[in-house]
Order: C-alpha cells, then structure tokens, then sequence
C-alpha cells in the first residue's frame, strides 16, 4: 500500500522446451482475453477508478519531507527501455545500474559515490517483500530484481540518505519501495524478439470476482543469449498471483510469487588478454569467457498478505511474509593464481526461508495549540539460513572453505512525528531502535560457531520551510546502518589460511546530513538540489568470494544532485539527473584517501514525446563517470556515455508495436571495471590489471503488446 499522506503536508531450458512453454502461455492468455472481454464491460463499471494526467512523478512541492524524496508513475516507466528489469531503479534520481556477470545474477549499483556492490546499503522491497539478502552466499544485502515483472509495477517511492524512520538495515544511501498493482485497467499480452536470441513472453490480467474480490495473475517467460561467445542460455520463468479486497481507504491483498532462472556467465576478464587477442592459442575477443563453465541458477517462492485502514485522521497497516529462496552460483575471478592446475573456480550457495512481519500505525493529535502526526512501527525478519563457499572445477564441487548453518533476527520499532510549527515551517522527528542476533552453526570448523546480538538507536530530524514563490527548503539529519554478515561476528578464524581473525560488529552506523531545495516556480518545470554528505564508521564487508571479513575504514562521502522535470508542452517531457560526488577515507593511510570504485558523475538526461497521434517515444542519454579503482588513484575506471532509443506505436485493437535500441551508436564502453591481481593459464605469477566486463553492444528489440 502507498505510505499515507500526512494532512500537514500541502499539496498542488531447452530452445524447444521454452518454445512450448511460451506456446502454452501465449494460448492461456488467449483464452483469458476471450472470457476478459466478455466481462470487460460489467467490470470497468464496477471498478472505482480515479485518474490523474500530466504527471509522471508525484513529487509536488509539500508532498515530502526531503528534496531527495519522491515517487515514480508506471506512466514513466512505460515511456523509457530497460535493459533488464533491475534497471527500473534508473528512474531514481543518481542511480545507475549495471552488470559485470550473468543476467542470473543481482546487479551492481551506483548512488551517492557508493558501488553498492550487488545491494549493500540500498534497502529495496517489491510489492511488499524485501528483495536485499544478509549474511548471503555472495555478499551482504545481496538485492536480485531479476523476478520482478515491470509491467505490473504501480509506482516506485524513493527516499536517499538516513532520514526516515521507518526505513532500517541497508538504507543508509537510499531506498526504493517498488509498489505492484492489484487490478489492471486491461489486461494484456506481448511478445518480445530481440536480436542473440531474446525472447520474452509477458502475460497478465484481472477480473472481479464478486463479493468485492479482485484476482490478478501474470506470467513471464524469457530467453536469451546475449553478445557473449559462451552463449548466456538465460532461462526464466516468473509469475504473479495476487488476490485482494476493499479500496485504497480500508482493504487487504494476498499475493503468491515464484521465479526460477538459469544462466551460463562471462565475468569480467582482464585487458592484457584483451589486447593480446589469444588465449591458449585461439582468438580471444571482448565477449569470450576464461572460464566457460562459471553460471548458476537461482528460485524464489514467497506468500504475502497485507491489511491497512485508514479512517477519522488515523492509517493502521499490517503486513507480513515468507520467502523460501535458493541460489547456486559459479565464478572464477582469479583464473588459475590459487590452483594453477584446476583452476580457481569456485562455488557460493545459499539457501534459505525468511519470516517477517510489520505494523504500522499513524494518527492525528494536537501538541499544544500545534497539529501534529504521529506514526509508530513494530518490524521483525528472521532469516534461516543455510550457506557455504565451496571449491569447484566445471562446476563439480572439490573442496569445502565454509560451510554453515545461520539464524538471525532483525527487530525495528520506531516513532516519528511531524509537526505544523507555523503556517511556513514544518518538523519531524523520529527515532529508531534496532536490535540484530546471530547465531552461527560452523559445519566445516567449530571454532567460527557461537552467537552475538548488537542494537543501535538512530534519531532522525527534518525541517521544511515554505513554499514561497512554489518553492520550499529541506534540511535533514539522522543515523542509519548495514549490518555485517553474521559469520563475520563470530568468526575467530580464517576459513582458508587459518589465521586468527578479530570478529566484527553486527550493525555499522551511518550518520547523514542534507540541505535542499525543491521548486515549481518556472510552469512545467519541476527542479530540486541537494547538498548531501554521509559518513560511515567502517566499510568492512563480508566477502563471499573469501569466505572471511575484509576489515576497511571509516568512510566520508559528500555531493550535489541536481535533479529537473520539465512539460513544457502535453507532448514533450524533459528529464534531466545530474549528480557529483567526493568520497573519501576519512583516516589516515600511506596507501591513499579513494575509495575504489567510488564514482565522481553521474548523469541522465531523456527527452520524451508522448501520444503524437498513435506515436510516441524517447530519447535517453546515460552517463557513468570516472572513478579511482585504487586507493592512490593511480588507476582510474574510464566513462560509460550510452543511448538508448524507444519508439512506438498504438495500433487497433488495444494494440502496440514498441522497438527498443539499446546503445544506439554501438559505443565500445564498460559495465564495470576493477583493479586486481590474476593468473591467467600458462603465465608464471599473477599479474595486477584492470578487470573489465563490456557494455552490451547495440541490441534490437521488438515487443507486440495486445490488449484484451
């Protein structure tokens, strides 16, 4: 459900396997447009339904409580191409998205100057259900988008920076809550055909089913092969079942979701073998494989239920989940520096069942003579967890590094309060406490067992002034925090040299500060800035690629973010992102101040024509700028600027044609580049070198959508 409005705030397989498959579904759609359009009639005028033109973003001036806060319309999301579906997360301002494996795996992400690795301090949640993963397989707050379906998807609401109560683990940068729909306008399906084998077949509807009952399912099927030499074999199915009662003021939803997916991967190689051009005396290019065997496969299944009301100044929400979940992956990063023989592929797998649950409740109340609302929240999650780190050889496993059985609950209570101080100027103040438990059964060496708890208090505050002239200021303040991998806090050895090992904290504190601006004083054009900064007491991650805790220092990040909406006409939108970063080490070592990986800009910048008879489409330019890959700054990534091209057309019969062209001028550039040691076969001691993983080159794709 949508978080409430505050009244304080004004407002203006196989190729012939998955070819059955995909005829299967396309044949059960047909069926269900039959029986939809027979019904369509009697159900639209049962629907209460309530329309809202002329914007994508919900982010008028007085309707947040930060100039980094906002929400996102399915409309935008409808208008630009994405590559994969995580890239949804590009409609945040100053997020970037990429990949440097398999389309299997979690993404890699950009904000603020973080390279939130694949989710690390970036809290995400899909209909409901937190997506980033602890103490995971592959690394912490591991976040897979990989299962979610954009075309069910209602709004995305944003906030950046440590300031909101009732956000907790892994939302020190930023979080997205990914809101799916209920019901659908109509329903519809399309087929996509791209070039490398890209299929993909989406499905989805609703119907009423009386009683004030809606039913909502949606199904997905997709297939691809990619640039690469090892051909990607993708394979993936996804589906959606979601049944729900009552309207926006007091309803419930209950939704059932799975998603399995298997891929071959092409991580990322280094550039002397690029510019050697051979490797063991065949032609070697920048989509081939070291190791062709790395890949993985991965399922989630989950059942969730919600129940909110909101009635006489008062929402009360209730909501809770289970999640079972599997991952097994396969990589080799290093090549043949640690077992030059077999080489140094290695397994992570993790496997899991997660409980949570939330309340919510939120009322209005006077504070003296002033207006005032006041929200409180009770959160819990516990995570059963069964993960291990493991040698492998063509995906045969060898050797065990760690293997381990872990429990561990996450517990969040908070209050928030909003305040009317003058006509002019509003506050909030908020507090959240957290309390974190692990307990760690070590399968493969009984000196990293044991158990250990940390709690954490962070206040949070924010003022807002205005609007004068349709424009309003922000300062914010407040504490947020990751949590470590538990094995981190009970380790006392190294699982692969056995070294002692000093153990970790389980929660790491974030202390953030922002001043912004929001305005709508020149018509149509909605800007904002901010000027952030964030400091972290440690950036020590646990790395699945180990299996031990890699201890880091304390972290300062500051930035601008510049962010504009502009309808200069019904027809014309203009979206332009801009964001610059400084991040530092905040202490002091001879071997530099950078973070690696940290980058100084980024940017995006789309223009899009909308509903020109049957016509629309867009234009969008995406820039990923530079950044230091070690902490001297001696080597530095190279920038990534790529074009992505929508056009489409409406056709009859609730029809329409899209193409999407992705790196449009085919521009030679990288997903993501490192800076390590590695061996390749046949060289006699490792060499330090830049890592890189390609950019797709320019792809095709064509989608036909029909409407039943």
């Amino acid at each position: 459900m949508p978080e409430a409005r505050s009244p304080l705030r004004r407002r203006p397989r196989d190729p012939a396997s998955f070819n059955r498959k995909l005829l299967a579904a396309a044949c059960l759609f047909a069926v269900a447009s039959a029986h939809g359009h027979a019904e369509g009639d009697a159900v639209v005028a049962a629907l209460e339904r309530v329309e809202v033109s002329g914007r994508h973003y919900d982010n008028a001036v007085g309707s947040t409580d930060a100039a980094s806060q906002g929400a996102i319309r399915a409309e935008l999301l409808k208008s630009r191409p994405a590559l994969r579906p995580g890239e949804v997360l590009e409609f945040v301002p100053g997020v970037i998205v990429t990949q440097h494996s398999g389309d299997g795996k979690a993404n890699q992400y950009f904000l603020r100057g973080f390279n939130l690795d694949h989710g690390t301090d970036f809290a995400t949640t899909v209909n409901g259900l937190p997506v980033n993963m602890p103490t995971h397989g592959h690394g912490q707050g591991y976040s897979d988008l990989n299962f979610l379906i954009p075309e069910l998807v209602d709004r995305i609401e944003y906030r950046k920076g440590p300031y909101f109560a009732r956000n907790g683990d892994f939302a020190a940068a930023g979080s997205a809550d990914i809101a799916y729909r209920q019901t659908l306008d109509e329903g519809f399906a399309a087929l996509t055909l791209g070039r490398r084998g890209f299929q993909r077949f989406v499905g989805a509807g609703s119907t009423a089913l009386g009683g004030g009952l809606n039913l909502l399912g949606a199904v997905e099927l997709q297939r691809n092969d990619g640039p690469w030499k090892q051909p990607e074999r993708l394979r993936k199915s996804n589906g959606v079942l979601t049944l729900s009662g009552g309207n926006r003021t007091e309803g419930w939803s209950a939704s059932l979701m799975g998603y399995d997916a298997r891929w071959n991967s092409t991580d990322q190689i280094p550039e002397r073998l690029i510019d050697a051009g051979l490797l063991d005396g065949r032609p070697f290019g920048r989509f081939d494989a070291v190791d062709p065997s790395d890949g993985g496969q991965t399922r989630r299944t989950s059942l969730s239920g919600e129940w909110h009301r909101a009635a006489d100044g008062q929402a009360t929400q209730v909501a809770a989940y289970a999640i079972g979940y599997r991952l097994q992956l396969f990589s080799n990063f290093s090549y043949a520096m640690e077992r030059p023989a077999a080489g140094d592929q290695f397994s992570q797998q993790d496997r899991r069942s997660i409980y949570g649950a939330s309340l919510s409740h939120g009322f209005d109340h006077g504070l003296g003579a002033l207006q005032a609302r006041t929200e409180v929240g009770l959160q819990l999650r516990h995570d059963r967890i069964r993960v291990g780190l493991f040698d492998s050889v063509q995906r045969r496993i060898t050797g065990t590094t760690r293997d381990d059985e872990v429990g561990e609950t996450l517990a969040g209570l908070y209050g928030q309060t909003a305040v009317e101080l003058t006509p002019w100027l509003r506050g909030v103040a908020g507090l959240r406490a957290d309390q974190a438990r692990f307990k760690v059964d070590s399968l493969s060496n009984a000196a990293n067992s044991g158990r250990a708890s940390a709690h954490l208090f962070s206040p949070k505050f924010s003022l807002i002034a205005g609007p004068w002239a349709r424009t309003e200021f922000f300062f914010n303040a407040g504490r947020g925090f990751h949590s470590n991998d538990a094995r981190g806090t009970t380790a006392t050895v190294d699982p692969r040299t056995g070294a002692a090992v000093d153990k970790v904290p389980g929660l790491v504190a974030a202390r953030g500060m922002e001043l912004g601006a929001r305005t709508e004083w020149v018509p149509g054009l909605q800007s904002s800035l901010a000027l952030w900064k964030l400091d972290f007491d440690s950036e020590l991650v646990y790395s699945g690629d180990s299996g031990a805790t890699e201890p880091n220092r304390p972290s300062t990040r500051r930035g601008i973010e510049w962010n504009n909406r502009y309808v200069p006409m019904r027809w014309l939108l203009v979206d332009a992102d801009l964001a610059w970063t400084h991040a530092r080490f905040a202490d002091f070592d001879a071997a530099g101040d950078r973070i690696p990986n940290a980058v100084d800009r980024v940017g995006s910048i789309a223009v899009t024509l909308r509903e020109l008879g049957p016509w629309s489409a867009s234009l969008q330019w995406r820039y990923l700028g530079t950044g230091a890959l070690v902490e001297d700054n001696r080597v530095r990534s190279r920038p990534s600027l790529t074009t992505n091209l929508r056009v489409a057309r409406k056709l009859r019969a609730r029809g329409e044609l899209t193409l999407d062209v992705f790196n449009l001028f085919d521009r030679k550039v990288n997903d993501i580049e490192y800076f390590y040691a590695s061996q390749l076969p046949g060289e006699a001691a490792p060499v330090a070198d830049r890592h890189v993983h390609p950019a797709e080159p320019r792809t095709l794709r064509v989608t036909l959508k029909l409407g039943f």
